[in-house]
This record gives C-alpha cells, sequence and structure tokens, in this order.
C-alpha cells in the first residue's frame, strides 16, 4: 500500500460503505464546495482496503452506522502508520445508537466515544437542549494559536455549536482540544480529541486522528452557526497540514472533568435519617462504620425518588379498606376574585361633569347685575377722569361698552354709527 504522501497526493476520500450518517452529496455540500477548491474530493462505497487507501491523504468517516472488519482495521492502522490522517466523526449515543464498533479502533490511540448526549443545562440564544452553545471548551493552547487570539483567554478564544453530538474519553497517547465547558452536562468532557504520531515515531511520515463527536457540527445547517467554520479548518489543517503542533503542557494535563461526578459527601450527611437506615452501618459493638466499602450505603437516594414501586400496594388498599374504586369525579375550580363581578347597567352611567368655576375670578356683578347698574358703574368709570385724559375719550368708551353691554348695534365700533342706530330705533317706535 502506498503512503499518504502530502506532497503528491492532495485526496480526501469520503467512506460510504458503512452506511454513514453524514454523506458528502446529501448533508455535507458546503463542506464539499469549501474543500473542492484545494483538494480532490473522492467517495468509496465499497469494503477497506489496502488498494482503496492508494494515494488518500485523508479518509474522512461521518458517522458510520455498520460494523468493520478486523481486515478493515488492519488496513487503517497501517495507513496510519504509513503516514495517512482519518478524521472520525461520530453522533448521539455513540457506538450503541449507530451499531458500529469504531471505538476498536479508536482505543488503541486514546480515543473512546461514549453512549451520551451532550446537552445544555440552561436556554441560551438556541432553544433545543441539544444544542450546546460552547464558549469556554478549549482546552489546548495550540488552537488559540493557530486563530491568533490571545493566549490569556485560552478557553475563551473560540465560540461553536455542537448539536446532537456525544462526549469523548481521552487518554494519552491521544490529547484533548475541545470539551463542553462550564455549562453542557457532561461537565467539561472532550468533544474533540487530535492523535499525531510525530511524538511517539522518528519516522518522516507521521499519521494522524482526529476524532469530534458530533458530525452535525459540519453538516450544511451549522457549519455557519457561530464559528463552525473554524473548527472545521481546524480539523482539516492539523490532519493535511503540519501546521497545528499541539501545546504539549496542555496534552498532558488536560483540564477536564472526571465522567462520573463524585457526589457531596457533606451535603448527603446532613439529611435526616432513621435508625433502621442506618442499622447497616453498624458494626456489632454499635459504632458506625465509615471505610471505603459501606460509604455507598449511607446514600440512598430512594427517600426523594418518584416512581410507580408503591401502585400496587395502594390498589390493594381499596379492597382492604373496602372502598370502591371510582373514577375520580372533576370538581369545577373556585377562584377568589379580587375584583366584584360584573352586573347589567340599570341606570345610564354618571360622567364625570365639569367642575364649578372658581366664583372668586368672577365679576358677579359685571354678570349678573341689571343693566341700569351696569350703565351705572360705566358711568362712574368714565367720570373718574385721570390727569392726560379728555372728555371726548371717556364719552366715546362709554358709547362703545353701552353698546356691548345692551347689544344695540351689532358689530358697530363706531360712535356715531351706534349713535345713529339708537336714534334710528327710537324714530322707528314712534312710528308705529
Amino acid at each position: 500500500m502506498k503512503t499518504a504522501d502530502n506532497n503528491n497526493s492532495n485526496i480526501i476520500l469520503f467512506d460510504l460503505g458503512k452506511n454513514e450518517m453524514f454523506n458528502i452529496n446529501d448533508n455535507l455540500k458546503t463542506l464539499r464546495r469549501k474543500l473542492k477548491g484545494s483538494f480532490n474530493i473522492a467517495i468509496n462505497k465499497y469494503e477497506i482496503t489496502a488498494e482503496v487507501l492508494n494515494d488518500v491523504q485523508l479518509i474522512v468517516f461521518g458517522s458510520p452506522r455498520a460494523m468493520f472488519s478486523e481486515s478493515e482495521f488492519n488496513c487503517l492502522r497501517k495507513y496510519i502508520d504509513l503516514g495517512g490522517s482519518v478524521l472520525v466523526m461520530l453522533a448521539e449515543g455513540g457506538e450503541k445508537e449507530l451499531h458500529t464498533n469504531i471505538n476498536y479502533l479508536l482505543e488503541e490511540y486514546g480515543i473512546m466515544v461514549n453512549s451520551d448526549c451532550v446537552l445544555r443545562t440552561h436556554y441560551y440564544l438556541y432553544f433545543h437542549p441539544k444544542e450546546c452553545l460552547v464558549k469556554d471548551g478549549v482546552v489546548n493552547e495550540a488552537v488559540a494559536n493557530y486563530l491568533g487570539r490571545e493566549k490569556k483567554s485560552t478557553s475563551r478564544c473560540i465560540s461553536f455549536v455542537f448539536p446532537y453530538g456525544a462526549s469523548l474519553n481521552v487518554a494519552k497517547p491521544a490529547a484533548p482540544i475541545l470539551t463542553s465547558g462550564s455549562v453542557a452536562y457532561p461537565l467539561n468532557r472532550p468533544l474533540c480529541a487530535f492523535y499525531s504520531a510525530s511524538k511517539y515515531s522518528s519516522e518522516v511520515k507521521r499519521g494522524k486522528l482526529a476524532v469530534i463527536g458530533s458530525g452535525h457540527l459540519l453538516t450544511d445547517k451549522y457549519i455557519n452557526w457561530e464559528e463552525n467554520d473554524k473548527i472545521r479548518e481546524l480539523l482539516f489543517d492539523f490532519l493535511i497540514t503540519d501546521n497545528i503542533t499541539l501545546n504539549e503542557i496542555d496534552a498532558n494535563d488536560p483540564e477536564t472533568s472526571d465522567y462520573k461526578m463524585i457526589p457531596d459527601i457533606g451535603m448527603l450527611s446532613s439529611r435526616v435519617r432513621t435508625c433502621l437506615q442506618l442499622q447497616e452501618s453498624l458494626n456489632n459493638t454499635g459504632h458506625l462504620l465509615l471505610s471505603a466499602d459501606n460509604i455507598n450505603t449511607l446514600i440512598d437516594t430512594k427517600l426523594c425518588s418518584l416512581n410507580t414501586s408503591m401502585l400496587l400496594d395502594a390498589l390493594n388498599a381499596y379492597t382492604l379498606l373496602n372502598v370502591p374504586h371510582n373514577q375520580l369525579q372533576l370538581i369545577p375550580p373556585t377562584f377568589n376574585n379580587t375584583l366584584p363581578m360584573l352586573q347589567f347597567a340599570v341606570y345610564p352611567p354618571p360622567f364625570q361633569e365639569l367642575p364649578s368655576p372658581f366664583l372668586e375670578l368672577f365679576d358677579l356683578d359685571g354678570i349678573l347685575g341689571s343693566e341700569k347698574k351696569l350703565l351705572a358703574q360705566l358711568a362712574m368709570q368714565c367720570l373718574e377722569m385721570e390727569s392726560g385724559e379728555k372728555i371726548e375719550d371717556n364719552v366715546n368708551m362709554f358709547i362703545i361698552e353701552a353698546n356691548e353691554k345692551l347689544g344695540i348695534g351689532n358689530r358697530v365700533s363706531d360712535c356715531k354709527d351706534i349713535i345713529k342706530s339708537v336714534f334710528t330705533l327710537i324714530n322707528n317706535y314712534k312710528t308705529k
């Protein structure tokens, strides 16, 4: 079998012989378009053999859903040993859900896909809990160096969406690259891992292996979400080129958590328990044993469980107590109304009237006084002459004001016209 030479071969082989979930012609069209400009895309629909892997620089398994044979595993091992690169994409449920045995090969390089699903513990941006938005999932400084981000915030140098994926178990010689962060569950577990033979082989050609727990991340739907396309560049640049060198310190001591979390013994010890439940933990002398063998007996989750284990006893209680077992009747609920019930209006609703005028601001004599009294007040004002005023001006003012109060000549503002109107009225009255 020929080796995968980076200088002479640029073929990326997508395997479809294992009923892969992610097809380069179906839901990986965007990925194919991004790779087509620099690489030759090939497809394999048959058994993996040495002839199939000839001159292939990278082989991609898009979540296989069939079993591999021993001969196929041997070909892949030899392909990696001779410098070939392999990318394995999985999905939620791992081997158990996909009905494959890919872990048999991956475990030889320190990687195993769990049969679980990564969930986000609370809603943020994306509605489905399996569409996990991870903002603090980088555990190797090589990612920050590759992206040109600040090393002080290595864990937060990239934000990506991890949809419908499974977590990984990673041990040496492999190294975790991305984790689920501090928000998704399981907490701080590897989601993507790299293996490179550069540290373990002195040969010129060194094989590489990359495993990611969610192949959905590279599909047409999710590849442009957040910075998922940066993850795509990171995967293929690591597998095809030598531009990415993993940080030794982060690879040897990654910041990951245990898959099975240790319970809070201090909190569990504060729960109220009876003597019967503690009887199993007492020795013959009556002293409480706290050794590592019986520490699990102190943790009893059945006290706070919600199940149907007592359903049969509850049904038998009807017969023992001679209580008829009838279907529950629907009781109409009664609510306490904070407002009185609505009633039909008998009389028209009273509308709020305008407020009465402020009497201290009105001249009551000027409004309610008789015409004689008004004329008398007007005459007194005209007779009270001030210095500099003329008698003719006061007379003109008296005639105009009297006309406005009595309404003799409408729309008449000239004194002569007002007097003419008065004499006309007198003349007309005498001639009748």
